[in-house]
Protein backbone atom coordinates (compact mmCIF):
# COMPACT_ATOMS: atom_id res chain seq x y z
CA UNK A 1 0.00 0.00 0.00
CA UNK A 2 1.22 3.49 -0.85
CA UNK A 3 1.11 6.68 1.25
CA UNK A 4 -1.96 8.87 0.84
CA UNK A 5 -1.76 12.64 0.74
CA UNK A 6 -4.16 15.20 2.19
CA UNK A 7 -3.91 18.94 1.61
CA UNK A 8 -6.12 21.21 3.72
CA UNK A 9 -7.21 20.42 7.29
CA UNK A 10 -9.87 23.06 7.79
CA UNK A 11 -13.48 22.62 8.89
CA UNK A 12 -14.08 19.89 6.31
CA UNK A 13 -10.62 18.47 5.68
CA UNK A 14 -9.95 17.75 9.33
CA UNK A 15 -12.92 15.42 9.60
CA UNK A 16 -12.14 13.75 6.28
CA UNK A 17 -8.51 13.10 7.20
CA UNK A 18 -9.65 11.73 10.55
CA UNK A 19 -11.83 9.21 8.75
CA UNK A 20 -8.94 8.01 6.57
CA UNK A 21 -6.98 7.31 9.74
CA UNK A 22 -9.70 5.96 12.02
CA UNK A 23 -11.04 3.58 9.37
CA UNK A 24 -7.61 2.23 8.45
CA UNK A 25 -7.39 3.49 4.87
CA UNK A 26 -4.20 5.36 5.73
CA UNK A 27 -1.69 5.47 8.57
CA UNK A 28 -1.44 1.75 9.28
CA UNK A 29 2.25 1.55 8.36
CA UNK A 30 5.08 3.78 7.23
CA UNK A 31 4.48 2.61 3.66
CA UNK A 32 0.83 3.60 3.99
CA UNK A 33 1.30 6.81 5.96
CA UNK A 34 -1.08 9.74 5.75
CA UNK A 35 1.03 12.64 4.53
CA UNK A 36 -0.48 16.04 5.28
CA UNK A 37 -0.05 19.77 4.81
CA UNK A 38 -2.11 22.71 5.98
CA UNK A 39 -1.51 26.44 5.83
CA UNK A 40 -1.75 26.52 9.63
CA UNK A 41 0.64 23.76 10.64
CA UNK A 42 -0.81 23.43 14.13
CA UNK A 43 -3.76 21.60 12.53
CA UNK A 44 -1.33 18.99 11.19
CA UNK A 45 0.34 18.65 14.58
CA UNK A 46 -3.01 18.20 16.32
CA UNK A 47 -3.97 15.44 13.88
CA UNK A 48 -0.67 13.63 14.42
CA UNK A 49 -1.01 13.89 18.20
CA UNK A 50 -4.57 12.57 18.07
CA UNK A 51 -3.37 9.33 16.47
CA UNK A 52 -0.09 8.43 18.22
CA UNK A 53 -0.36 4.84 17.00
CA UNK A 54 -0.78 5.88 13.35
CA UNK A 55 1.81 6.99 10.81
CA UNK A 56 1.12 10.64 10.06
CA UNK A 57 3.83 12.62 8.27
CA UNK A 58 3.74 16.42 8.12
CA UNK A 59 5.25 18.17 5.11
CA UNK A 60 6.30 21.81 4.79
CA UNK A 61 4.59 22.34 1.43
CA UNK A 62 1.71 20.98 -0.62
CA UNK A 63 4.21 20.15 -3.37
CA UNK A 64 6.06 17.76 -1.05
CA UNK A 65 2.81 15.97 -0.21
CA UNK A 66 2.02 15.34 -3.87
CA UNK A 67 5.59 14.26 -4.62
CA UNK A 68 5.46 11.67 -1.83
CA UNK A 69 2.08 10.14 -2.73
CA UNK A 70 0.40 8.43 -5.66
CA UNK A 71 -2.99 9.88 -4.67
CA UNK A 72 -3.53 13.22 -2.92
CA UNK A 73 -6.85 14.58 -1.68
CA UNK A 74 -7.27 18.35 -1.49
CA UNK A 75 -9.96 20.17 0.47
CA UNK A 76 -9.52 23.95 0.54
CA UNK A 77 -12.01 26.55 1.68
CA UNK A 78 -12.31 29.14 -1.10
CA UNK A 79 -11.49 29.61 -4.79
CA UNK A 80 -8.83 32.15 -3.83
CA UNK A 81 -7.07 29.76 -1.45
CA UNK A 82 -7.41 26.88 -3.90
CA UNK A 83 -5.75 28.93 -6.64
CA UNK A 84 -2.82 29.93 -4.43
CA UNK A 85 -2.23 26.42 -3.10
CA UNK A 86 -2.66 24.79 -6.50
CA UNK A 87 -0.59 27.17 -8.61
CA UNK A 88 2.11 28.31 -6.18
CA UNK A 89 5.78 27.45 -6.59
CA UNK A 90 5.45 25.06 -3.66
CA UNK A 91 1.88 24.11 -4.49
CA UNK A 92 -0.02 21.05 -5.64
CA UNK A 93 0.67 21.38 -9.35
CA UNK A 94 4.40 21.80 -8.75
CA UNK A 95 4.45 18.31 -7.25
CA UNK A 96 2.57 16.62 -10.07
CA UNK A 97 4.49 14.32 -12.39
CA UNK A 98 3.70 11.26 -14.49
CA UNK A 99 1.32 8.95 -12.63
CA UNK A 100 0.36 11.32 -9.81
CA UNK A 101 -3.35 11.64 -8.99
CA UNK A 102 -5.21 14.61 -7.55
CA UNK A 103 -8.69 14.41 -6.02
CA UNK A 104 -9.99 17.93 -5.44
CA UNK A 105 -12.96 18.17 -3.09
CA UNK A 106 -13.43 21.94 -3.03
CA UNK A 107 -16.38 23.80 -4.51
CA UNK A 108 -15.05 26.06 -7.26
CA UNK A 109 -16.29 27.62 -10.46
CA UNK A 110 -16.59 25.08 -13.24
CA UNK A 111 -13.92 26.81 -15.35
CA UNK A 112 -11.46 26.70 -12.44
CA UNK A 113 -11.95 22.96 -11.98
CA UNK A 114 -11.48 22.41 -15.70
CA UNK A 115 -8.28 24.45 -15.66
CA UNK A 116 -6.88 22.38 -12.81
CA UNK A 117 -7.76 19.19 -14.66
CA UNK A 118 -5.94 20.32 -17.79
CA UNK A 119 -2.88 21.43 -15.84
CA UNK A 120 -2.60 18.08 -14.05
CA UNK A 121 -3.17 16.04 -17.20
CA UNK A 122 -0.61 18.11 -19.12
CA UNK A 123 2.00 16.91 -16.62
CA UNK A 124 0.98 13.27 -16.99
CA UNK A 125 -1.25 13.07 -13.94
CA UNK A 126 -4.86 12.11 -13.32
CA UNK A 127 -7.55 14.40 -11.93
CA UNK A 128 -10.90 13.81 -10.27
CA UNK A 129 -13.18 16.60 -9.16
CA UNK A 130 -15.05 15.44 -6.09
CA UNK A 131 -16.92 18.30 -4.40
CA UNK A 132 -18.98 17.14 -1.45
CA UNK A 133 -22.49 17.63 -0.21
CA UNK A 134 -22.31 17.90 3.56
CA UNK A 135 -20.75 20.04 6.25
CA UNK A 136 -18.60 19.67 9.38
CA UNK A 137 -20.76 17.03 11.07
CA UNK A 138 -21.09 14.70 8.06
CA UNK A 139 -17.36 15.10 7.38
CA UNK A 140 -16.55 13.93 10.90
CA UNK A 141 -19.03 11.05 10.70
CA UNK A 142 -18.05 9.86 7.22
CA UNK A 143 -21.44 10.65 5.73
CA UNK A 144 -20.52 13.10 2.97
CA UNK A 145 -21.85 12.71 -0.57
CA UNK A 146 -19.17 12.93 -3.28
CA UNK A 147 -20.14 14.39 -6.66
CA UNK A 148 -17.39 13.30 -9.02
CA UNK A 149 -16.24 13.73 -12.60
CA UNK A 150 -12.98 13.27 -14.44
CA UNK A 151 -10.77 10.19 -14.45
CA UNK A 152 -12.99 7.13 -14.26
CA UNK A 153 -9.99 4.93 -13.45
CA UNK A 154 -9.13 7.09 -10.47
CA UNK A 155 -12.75 7.15 -9.30
CA UNK A 156 -12.91 3.35 -9.43
CA UNK A 157 -9.65 3.07 -7.49
CA UNK A 158 -10.84 5.15 -4.54
CA UNK A 159 -14.62 4.68 -4.42
CA UNK A 160 -14.42 1.57 -2.23
CA UNK A 161 -11.73 2.82 0.16
CA UNK A 162 -11.05 6.54 0.55
CA UNK A 163 -14.42 7.82 -0.67
CA UNK A 164 -16.25 5.02 1.10
CA UNK A 165 -14.90 5.86 4.57
CA UNK A 166 -15.33 9.61 4.09
CA UNK A 167 -18.81 9.47 2.58
CA UNK A 168 -22.08 7.58 2.52
CA UNK A 169 -22.39 7.86 -1.26
CA UNK A 170 -20.23 8.61 -4.28
CA UNK A 171 -21.70 9.60 -7.64
CA UNK A 172 -19.80 9.69 -10.92
CA UNK A 173 -21.15 12.15 -13.48
CA UNK A 174 -18.81 11.21 -16.32
CA UNK A 175 -15.36 12.02 -17.59
CA UNK A 176 -16.09 15.68 -18.38
CA UNK A 177 -14.69 17.71 -15.51
CA UNK A 178 -17.20 20.35 -14.46
CA UNK A 179 -20.19 18.05 -14.15
CA UNK A 180 -19.48 17.36 -10.49
CA UNK A 181 -19.19 21.07 -9.79
CA UNK A 182 -22.47 21.77 -11.59
CA UNK A 183 -24.20 19.13 -9.47
CA UNK A 184 -22.74 20.57 -6.27
CA UNK A 185 -23.86 24.11 -7.11
CA UNK A 186 -27.42 22.94 -7.79
CA UNK A 187 -27.48 21.15 -4.42
CA UNK A 188 -25.99 24.01 -2.41
CA UNK A 189 -28.11 26.67 -4.04
CA UNK A 190 -31.24 24.69 -3.24
CA UNK A 191 -30.03 24.06 0.32
CA UNK A 192 -29.34 27.73 0.95
CA UNK A 193 -32.68 28.75 -0.49
CA UNK A 194 -34.48 26.18 1.64
CA UNK A 195 -32.86 27.49 4.81
CA UNK A 196 -33.60 31.11 3.90
CA UNK A 197 -37.27 30.25 3.30
CA UNK A 198 -37.34 28.29 6.55
CA UNK A 199 -35.92 31.34 8.33
CA UNK A 200 -38.62 33.55 6.87
CA UNK A 201 -41.24 31.06 8.00
CA UNK A 202 -39.83 31.02 11.54
CA UNK A 203 -39.64 34.82 11.63
CA UNK A 204 -43.28 35.04 10.53
CA UNK A 205 -44.29 32.49 13.16
CA UNK A 206 -42.56 34.47 15.89
CA UNK A 207 -43.98 37.76 14.67
CA UNK A 208 -47.60 36.57 14.73
CA UNK A 209 -47.33 35.06 18.19
CA UNK A 210 -46.68 31.40 17.39
CA UNK A 211 -44.20 29.32 19.39
CA UNK A 212 -41.29 28.79 16.95
CA UNK A 213 -40.26 25.51 18.54
CA UNK A 214 -43.80 24.20 18.22
CA UNK A 215 -43.77 25.25 14.57
CA UNK A 216 -40.47 23.43 14.03
CA UNK A 217 -42.16 20.34 15.45
CA UNK A 218 -45.14 20.78 13.12
CA UNK A 219 -42.92 21.30 10.08
CA UNK A 220 -40.98 18.17 11.02
CA UNK A 221 -44.13 16.05 10.94
CA UNK A 222 -45.29 16.86 7.44
CA UNK A 223 -44.30 16.57 3.80
CA UNK A 224 -41.88 19.51 4.05
CA UNK A 225 -39.85 18.01 6.90
CA UNK A 226 -36.09 18.16 6.54
CA UNK A 227 -33.22 16.98 8.74
CA UNK A 228 -31.68 20.42 8.20
CA UNK A 229 -34.73 22.15 9.64
CA UNK A 230 -34.82 19.82 12.64
CA UNK A 231 -31.11 20.30 13.32
CA UNK A 232 -30.78 24.03 12.79
CA UNK A 233 -34.21 25.34 13.73
CA UNK A 234 -33.93 25.21 17.53
CA UNK A 235 -30.46 26.76 17.36
CA UNK A 236 -31.66 29.55 15.09
CA UNK A 237 -34.35 30.49 17.58
CA UNK A 238 -31.74 31.08 20.31
CA UNK A 239 -29.20 32.73 17.97
CA UNK A 240 -26.78 29.79 18.06
CA UNK A 241 -24.99 29.88 14.72
CA UNK A 242 -21.83 27.97 15.58
CA UNK A 243 -20.26 27.32 12.19
CA UNK A 244 -20.59 23.99 10.44
CA UNK A 245 -20.82 25.62 7.00
CA UNK A 246 -19.82 29.29 7.17
CA UNK A 247 -22.30 31.73 5.69
CA UNK A 248 -19.65 33.35 3.47
CA UNK A 249 -18.96 29.97 1.85
CA UNK A 250 -22.67 29.27 1.40
CA UNK A 251 -23.06 32.61 -0.34
CA UNK A 252 -20.09 31.88 -2.59
CA UNK A 253 -21.74 28.68 -3.80
CA UNK A 254 -25.11 30.39 -4.30
CA UNK A 255 -23.54 33.16 -6.37
CA UNK A 256 -21.74 30.60 -8.53
CA UNK A 257 -25.05 28.77 -9.02
CA UNK A 258 -26.87 31.97 -9.95
CA UNK A 259 -24.19 32.77 -12.50
CA UNK A 260 -24.47 29.23 -13.88
CA UNK A 261 -28.24 29.57 -14.20
CA UNK A 262 -27.90 32.88 -16.01
CA UNK A 263 -25.40 31.39 -18.45
CA UNK A 264 -27.73 28.42 -19.03
CA UNK A 265 -30.75 30.64 -19.63
CA UNK A 266 -32.72 29.27 -16.67
CA UNK A 267 -35.31 31.27 -14.70
CA UNK A 268 -33.78 31.37 -11.21
CA UNK A 269 -35.51 34.26 -9.47
CA UNK A 270 -36.32 32.43 -6.23
CA UNK A 271 -32.71 31.25 -5.83
CA UNK A 272 -31.40 34.67 -6.89
CA UNK A 273 -33.46 36.36 -4.18
CA UNK A 274 -32.01 34.00 -1.58
CA UNK A 275 -28.52 34.75 -2.88
CA UNK A 276 -29.11 38.47 -2.29
CA UNK A 277 -30.28 37.76 1.26
CA UNK A 278 -27.11 35.81 2.01
CA UNK A 279 -24.98 38.50 0.37
CA UNK A 280 -26.57 41.16 2.54
CA UNK A 281 -25.95 39.05 5.64
CA UNK A 282 -22.33 38.43 4.64
CA UNK A 283 -21.66 42.12 4.06
CA UNK A 284 -23.48 43.49 7.12
CA UNK A 285 -20.77 44.76 9.48
CA UNK A 286 -23.24 45.19 12.35
CA UNK A 287 -24.47 41.61 12.14
CA UNK A 288 -20.92 40.28 11.64
CA UNK A 289 -22.09 36.79 10.67
CA UNK A 290 -19.94 36.01 7.61
CA UNK A 291 -17.94 33.43 9.57
CA UNK A 292 -20.96 32.07 11.43
CA UNK A 293 -23.04 29.15 10.19
CA UNK A 294 -25.19 29.84 7.15
CA UNK A 295 -28.19 29.56 9.44
CA UNK A 296 -27.27 33.12 10.48
CA UNK A 297 -29.14 34.28 7.38
CA UNK A 298 -32.04 34.16 9.88
CA UNK A 299 -30.60 37.26 11.56
CA UNK A 300 -30.72 39.09 8.23
CA UNK A 301 -34.36 38.08 7.82
CA UNK A 302 -35.17 39.68 11.17
CA UNK A 303 -33.07 42.75 10.42
CA UNK A 304 -34.98 43.38 7.21
CA UNK A 305 -38.32 42.82 8.96
CA UNK A 306 -40.34 45.56 10.66
CA UNK A 307 -42.46 43.50 13.05
CA UNK A 308 -42.40 44.34 16.74
CA UNK A 309 -40.86 40.93 17.44
CA UNK A 310 -38.05 41.44 14.92
CA UNK A 311 -37.30 44.94 16.21
CA UNK A 312 -37.09 43.59 19.77
CA UNK A 313 -34.88 40.67 18.71
CA UNK A 314 -32.46 42.99 16.91
CA UNK A 315 -32.33 45.60 19.70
Amino acid sequence: MAPIGFVGLGIMGEGMANRLLSEGVAGGSEDNALIVWNRTQSKCTALKEKYPDKFVIIKDTAREVVEACDITYSMLSTPEVSKIVFEGDAGVLAGVSEGKSIVDCATLAEVDMQGMNKAVMDKGGRFLEAPVSGSKGPAAMGSLIFLCAGSDDLFNEIKDNGLKVMGKASHFFGTEVGAGTRAKLVVNSLMGTMLAAFGEGLALSESVGLDPNKMIEVIGQGAIQSPMFNLKGPKMVVKDHSPNFPLKHAHKDMKLASDMAKAAGVEYSVMDSAEVLYRNARDDADLNVADEDFSAVFEQVHKESTSDFSKKRMS
